[in-house]
């Protein structure tokens, strides 16, 4: 009896305090994700390069990271894992191209707000293609989000203007995003975060490097800030934002790190106006409180389920 009481003394805090480890682990994690719109508007490169040089410059410190982990007995990945990293890094390549794209075309907090709706394709793609039906709760999430994303870009729709186009690409960015989410998804139960992060980089940079190529758009930056500003955002955003979400995923329930997740949006909008002194309406800041409590409203149906 005392062994037990004393065992739940000792493991509790230090279960809360694991708990506390991750969830700072998670928001800073975002938080350097959402510096990610930062670097893209400021590099010397084109936006399709920079999304290149973003995943290629991170991957020396990806492989060693997958490398290190020794402390795990070695196990063959299947066939079926390396189409889905394959897969994975194709999505991560179109997400990476768009909202590079939609950066420049948009604002940043537009830009990053609108590729943050990627769970509500997600639980959309379960209900199609697994027959989840989504419960009551769901719509009324679903809805909100919609309505959140019509005020917030509504006043951009202008045929043939620029920002139109590039919000429509934020939305094309989420897309790609939630295909890349249910892959990941698939694969942490039997691939460890690390690997697939390495692998699937290797495969991001293959197809990115003919599509930048083959643009029109400027490949190298001019001057040694223009690399500093490249190697920050494969620093700063892709390895360790990545590697501080990827661990803080495999310590908290996935429902509650998706809505910490949406952390990121909003530091993007702080960044953007202390930085670049983009600044937001009170109309495009309540459509982007109503983006954020819709997909809030949404995951908390899915856990509910």
């Amino acid at each position: 009896m005392h062994a037990v009481v004393n065992h739940e003394l000792i493991e509790h805090p230090r279960e809360r305090r694991g708990a506390a480890f991750a969830v700072a682990a998670l928001l800073t994690g975002a938080a350097c994700i959402g510096t990610s719109a930062l670097w893209v508007k400021v590099s010397e490169a084109g936006p399709v390069s920079t999304a290149f040089w973003r995943v290629f410059l991170a991957l020396p410190l990806l492989w060693v990271w997958a490398l290190a982990e020794r402390d795990r007995p070695p196990r063959a990945v299947l066939a079926a894992d390396r189409r889905l990293m394959i897969w994975a890094g194709l999505f991560f390549a179109g997400d990476l191209a768009v909202w590079h794209w939609s950066i420049v075309l948009t604002s940043v907090a537009n830009a990053t707000l609108l590729a943050n709706v990627a769970p509500i394709f997600v639980t959309l793609a379960a209900w199609l293609l697994f027959r989840k039906m989504p419960s009551g709760r769901f719509l009324v999430g679903l809805a909100t989000a919609l309505a959140g994303m019509a005020v917030l870009i509504g006043g951009d729709f202008r045929l043939g203007g620029r920002q139109v186009l590039g919000d429509a690409l934020g939305v094309v960015t989420a897309m790609f995003y939630a295909g890349y989410q249910l892959l990941v998804t698939r694969l942490r139960a039997s691939v460890s975060t690390a690997s697939i992060m390495a692998w699937s980089g290797v495969i991001t940079a293959v197809t990115l490097l003919p599509l930048a190529l083959a643009s029109s758009e400027r490949f190298f930056p001019l001057t040694d800030g223009g690399w500093g500003k490249l190697i920050g955002l494969a620093l700063v955003s892709q390895v360790v934002g990545q590697s501080l979400i990827a661990y803080a995923m495999a310590h908290l329930p996935a429902t509650f790190s998706s809505v910490g997740l949406l952390f990121q949006p909003v530091m993007a909008a702080l960044f953007a106006w202390i930085l670049l002194g983009e600044t937001l309406g009170w109309i495009e800041i309540a459509g982007a409180v109503a983006v954020l409590i819709g997909i809030c409203i949404v995951h908390q149906a899915e856990t509910a389920r």
